[in-house]
């Protein structure tokens, strides 16, 4: 049996919001909360790579893809992050899910704040990968980039992995669609400094972010503000891991991040 057989015997589609949503489930399924994984912008479940697996070991896993993107169907609005979150809402609650923890990577790292912002009954613990609160965290170039961003990216994209992948994709409007939310102005820090729940920040040491901005994003959550004390009795709930040797592209190719996700996760 192929990977994609055996992905695709797992895999389901579920209607939220006149929306088909794709979702897998891995691991044990009695495990309770489920974590579920939300990956970056213009890919799918497989950014995660090795990942899923090392989860999956002792979690039940809930995989998404997102709105619009991979196997999942797209609504007739703009792409948003709020309006993303209201749909992995509503895709847990069909599902049956009280609380989970969650997982989001680069754009699904905005999508799980803003769950967490909108829905934070749903959400037990937060952890964002490689993900900024504020649009002028991302270097100048990456906002160029994204100035650029449309159809054209979409025609150039589909020619390459990601198109063998996603063959039926239109990557044309998926382009159109990133592309303009990520020129949309947006700053968080409020929403932020409001969290209630554990928070842990995974950034890789050669990010696509000011390293400015990823100090300032754990300091909103209550990090960083004093000595910790001998006994760690000073030091915030939330935690920041900065991994060595990566980038923002290659940070989930190893099981690095799982390593450092599942004691986070399973503290009490």
């Amino acid at each position: 049996m192929t990977l994609q057989e055996t992905r695709a015997q797992r895999g389901q589609h579920v209607v939220v919001n006149g929306i088909a949503l794709y979702y897998e489930s891995h691991g044990p399924e009695d495990r309770d909360p489920p974590l579920v994984l939300l990956h970056g912008g213009a890919g799918g479940i497989e950014m995660f790579g090795p990942n899923i697996a090392a989860f999956a070991r002792t979690r039940h896993v809930i995989a998404v893809d997102l709105p619009g993107h991979a196997r999942s169907g797209i609504g007739d609005g703009p792409m948003r992050y709020e309006s993303m979150a209201d749909d992995i809402a509503g895709l847990l609650r069909a599902l049956g899910v009280r609380q989970a923890d969650l997982i989001g990577y680069s754009l699904g790292g905005g999508v799980a704040q803003q769950l967490t912002f909108r829905h934070p009954e749903l959400v037990r613990r937060l952890v964002v990968v490689s993900s900024p609160c504020r649009r002028d965290a991302f270097y100048p170039e990456i906002l160029a980039a994204f100035d650029q961003m449309g159809a054209a990216t979409g025609t150039m994209v589909k020619q390459g992995p990601l198109g063998q992948l996603y063959p039926k994709l239109d990557f044309e409007r998926l382009f159109t669609q990133i592309g303009d939310l990520q020129r949309q102005k947006y700053d968080w820090s409020g929403d932020v400094a409001r969290i209630r729940v554990p928070v842990l920040l995974v950034f890789a040491d050669a990010d696509t972010y000011h390293p400015e901005h990823i100090v300032e994003f754990y300091r909103l959550l209550g990090g960083g503000q004093r000595d910790a004390g001998w006994d760690g009795a000073q030091r915030s709930r939330n935690q920041l891991a900065i991994i060595p040797d990566r980038t923002h592209y290659n940070l989930l190719a190893s099981t690095a991040l799982a390593e450092i996700v599942e004691p986070f996760l399973a503290a009490e």
